[in-house]
């Protein structure tokens, strides 16, 4: 099957699902499904996890986490400084004011990219800009950042110096131990309170 017609199929289902959460008499203009086609199909909405590690670490003013999957979920594991909008509550009650803010990035994130998608489209229908999904989720997280894989040898050097950076992240993240002249060190990290805005939430 031609891949842009399952890109529409699953478009069409996420619309129709969405239309359930918006209260007619206060329905956003929407942008043209053809434009939001147009935008679905361009790589530049995923962000990978690489770049969500840089910003946190540098404290990034503009960036906005939202976890989109349940409660019970955020409460077990989540990203530092992310909020809680469950799928099923994002179009409902003031939580459609977090996003739209001049300056902000908002990053959607779900255990891998598919309920993150869903929030992307459903916001980007409803014409609002600089949102984004952090590619393959949770899982690449978990993958890359908390547990990357040192590479072979032979791998180019901009293997390395990616496994470099990732090597640094998982310490800053988990407070995991580091070997520094023969002797490890243990790097501590000081978080903030994890929020949750998920008003009426599921």
């Amino acid at each position: 099957m031609n891949k842009n017609y399952i890109i529409l199929t699953i478009l069409m289902l996420v619309l129709a699902v969405g239309t359930i959460f918006l209260n007619r008499e206060e329905e956003p203009k929407q942008i043209e499904p053809s434009k939001l086609l147009q935008e679905i199909i361009q790589p530049t909405r995923y962000v990978t996890t690489d770049q969500v590690a840089k910003m946190i670490i540098k404290g990034d003013p503009g960036l906005m986490l939202v976890d989109v999957r349940s409660n019970s979920e955020f409460e077990e594991f989540s990203l530092p400084n992310s909020v809680n909008i469950p799928l099923d509550s994002l179009l409902t009650g003031d939580n459609l004011s977090y996003f739209g803010i001049p300056g902000t990035q908002v990053v959607f994130i779900s255990d891998d990219a598919i309920k993150a998608d869903q929030c992307w489209v459903l916001t980007k229908r409803l014409g609002l800009n600089s949102t984004y999904v952090m590619l393959g989720g949770l899982n690449k997280w978990m993958e890359t950042i908390i547990d990357p894989q040192q590479p072979s040898d032979d791998e180019p050097y901009t293997v390395h110096e990616t496994y470099s950076f990732r090597k640094g992240a998982q310490m800053y993240f988990t407070g995991a131990e580091a070997e520094v002249g023969g002797s490890k060190v243990k790097v501590e990290v000081r978080r903030k309170e994890k929020t949750t805005v998920a008003a009426g939430g599921c």
